[in-house]
């Protein structure tokens, strides 16, 4: 049995999945972080690998871009395979001046302007957050591995483009760290079929100072999250 977007047979895919937005990130972990990765995907080339790291089974799965794509994936993960944990592994962009490029963030909510979320919930505003064990454990794991992370609340946009400028002012005026396109929807469908969620994020540039991360860079924020994420499998 396979769902409508991933291929792959139910026991294909681990209780718990990283989730990229970029299938290309999937493969790259994959190749250089898991031992042992099959490829379990490639319906509309959404990569999805299993494998093991230190021994415990996990999969990273590619959701695309937006809450309108993710949305379909994570119900899909949960509902037809069973998935138990799933995290996002993802970059943002920071709204608040003194935020660094690199810096990790464990999302503890997610505010945002999805169209899906206004329709399921009849106009009223859900409050999406992260499960409190997930976000704990994840707190720990840095710790551990000498990473600095901050924790806070993140805004989910369906549009990445927009016409006004000063859009993110009364988010960051009401402590919202950085905005990206996903957490939102992943916190909620979570919360509704029963699994754990979490998202952490690089900030990968800073909105309010211009400043924007080098490859290299990218690279390194990025296995500093990944590492955090695989401890949680």
């Amino acid at each position: 049995m396979s769902s409508l977007h991933i291929e792959a047979k139910v026991g294909d895919i681990a209780e718990t999945v990283l989730l990229p937005g970029d299938p290309l990130r999937a493969k790259y972990v994959a190749d250089n972080l898991l031992e042992d990765a099959f490829c379990y995907n490639r319906v509309r080339n959404m990569l999805g690998f299993t494998g093991t790291y230190q021994g415990k089974r996990v999969s990273i799965q590619g959701g695309g871009m937006g809450m309108g794509s993710t949305g379909i994936y994570v119900n899909e993960l949960i509902t037809t395979y069973n998935v138990k944990q799933i995290m996002r592994v993802g970059t943002c962009g920071a709204i608040q001046k003194d935020l660094n490029i690199g810096q990790v963030i464990l999302a503890m909510s997610a505010s945002g302007d999805s169209g899906a979320n206004m329709t399921d919930f009849g106009g009223m505003h859900y409050a999406a957050t992260a499960d409190f064990d997930l976000l704990l454990r994840a707190y720990e794991a840095a710790k551990k591995l000498n990473i600095n992370t901050l924790e806070g609340s993140i805004f989910s946009t369906d549009t990445f483009y927009a016409d006004h400028e000063d859009r993110w002012k009364i988010w960051a005026q009401h402590g919202i760290l950085g905005v990206e396109m996903e957490t939102q929807i992943i916190f909620t469908l979570a919360k509704r079929l029963g699994a754990k969620a979490l998202s952490i994020l690089t900030v990968s540039d800073n909105i309010i100072t211009g400043e924007a991360s080098g490859s290299q860079e990218r690279e390194q924020a990025y296995m500093d999250m990944m590492k955090i994420a695989l401890e949680l499998a």
